[in-house]
């Protein structure tokens, strides 16, 4: 595939599709794995409970014989000692009672034993597909993260692309493929909570029988784990869908949608203050440049939070004649400029962005004293002339 230093991008191509095809398509297979378990345990479900009425009328069935049988052996003490006062067919019947109700006694036990043996076993066989269907969730879960970072960020790609020196306009295409898969995402996002309140519907199936057989404060328990879950898992549905390509982008322009989005991470980030700030007159530019303003922004201010702990960020975009400058400025913990981690992906990100659109980006960052991060983006010829 390499062959003078250069990269054969058809066949990076190829196998980068070989590669997401395989694992979607692993994806689907363990999803269809996960809803044949859901249905199978549904089924058991209502086995289990036609197990327990039949366990419960057979302790009823098993109680009324005891009973009757305490009656016929008191019965056959009274004959057997007062046997001169009846006959021999009084004495046989009294016998033959005791014994019948003996036989059948036995059998009521032996069946209640029968049938708690079959709930118990199910219930076994319930606790092991509930584990079998939450870990499929998980897996598909995980593997939705993977098929995220794959089609959207392409680091590994993205530093491929670099060393070979690509042209502008093949990494425009990167970046419009990515996009394009983002939009892609952020409408099949909402099949997304489907996949984890199943998860939440299998728990609160089970609360019943918590309830039934645990007690109250035991289902209340159940029930306060079963809202952190729902409330996690709607925390992280919100944020997915804010890492995606953000709808009013293309509706709204660069401006309004960093205004909204800064506006929600500091409703997830109690305690930090986001001041944001458009200088002259802004407008509408290339999808492309507005979508690399946009994750460069999210990208700063991710780090600002995230690594640098901060609690202020200056958010500044300066609209020139021919570029655009953009400035964040956090007052975090920052880092030593000397030893930043090789390799850094969010920083190579960044560059990868900046550098595929001809632009410029400096950090300036120390220990104890936050972090700014400027960047210069030249406007494409395009807006120029509409200036």
């Amino acid at each position: 595939m390499l062959q003078n230093d250069r990269i054969d991008i058809a066949s990076l191509d190829v196998i980068f599709n070989r590669m997401l095809e395989t694992i979607t398509n692993s994806k689907d297979d363990i999803f269809i794995i996960s809803e044949k378990s859901r249905r199978s345990f549904e089924e058991m479900q209502q086995e289990l409970e036609i197990v327990r009425q039949e366990i419960k009328i057979t302790i009823d069935e098993t109680d009324n014989l005891e009973k009757l049988l305490q009656l016929s052996k008191h019965r056959l003490v009274i004959v057997s000692k007062n046997f001169n006062e009846h006959s021999e067919e009084q004495i046989r019947l009294a016998y033959e009672n005791s014994n019948k109700l003996q036989l059948e006694a036995t059998l009521s036990k032996e069946k209640e034993k029968q049938l708690r043996d079959k709930r118990d076993d199910l219930e076994r066989r319930l606790r092991a597909l509930y584990d079998t269907i939450e870990r499929a969730d998980h897996i598909v879960n995980q593997v939705n993260v993977v098929i995220s970072f794959l089609t959207t960020d392409l680091k590994d790609v993205g530093a491929a692309l670099e060393q070979a020196k690509i042209k502008q306009d093949f990494g425009v295409r990167i970046i419009k493929a990515q996009e394009e898969e983002r939009k892609r995402l952020s409408r099949e996002i909402h099949d997304g909570p489907a996949q984890m309140m199943a998860n939440v519907l299998m728990r609160s199936n089970l609360i019943d029988r918590i309830f039934r057989e645990q007690g109250a404060d035991k289902a209340l328990q159940e029930i306060q784990d079963l809202k952190v879950n729902v409330r996690n898992a709607l925390s992280e549905v919100r944020r997915i869908i804010y890492d995606l390509r953000p709808m009013a982008l293309d509706d709204l322009g660069i401006t309004p949608t960093l205004k909204k989005y800064l506006s929600t991470v500091m409703e997830y980030n109690p305690g930090v203050d986001i001041q944001f700030i458009s200088y002259n007159n802004e407008r509408r530019i290339s999808s492309d440049y507005e979508v690399a303003i946009f994750r460069l922004v999210q990208e700063c201010v991710n780090n600002a939070i995230k690594h640098g702990k901060s609690l202020l960020i200056y958010v500044k975009i300066e609209w020139l004649r021919d570029e655009i400058n953009v400035v964040v400025k956090d007052n975090g913990r920052g880092f030593d400029m000397e030893n930043v981690r090789e390799g850094s992906f969010g920083i190579i990100g960044m560059k990868e962005r900046v550098d595929l659109l001809k632009g410029h980006m400096n950090i300036n960052s120390a220990v104890g004293k936050g972090t700014t991060v400027l960047i210069k983006i030249p406007l494409p010829l395009e807006e120029e002339e509409t200036i």
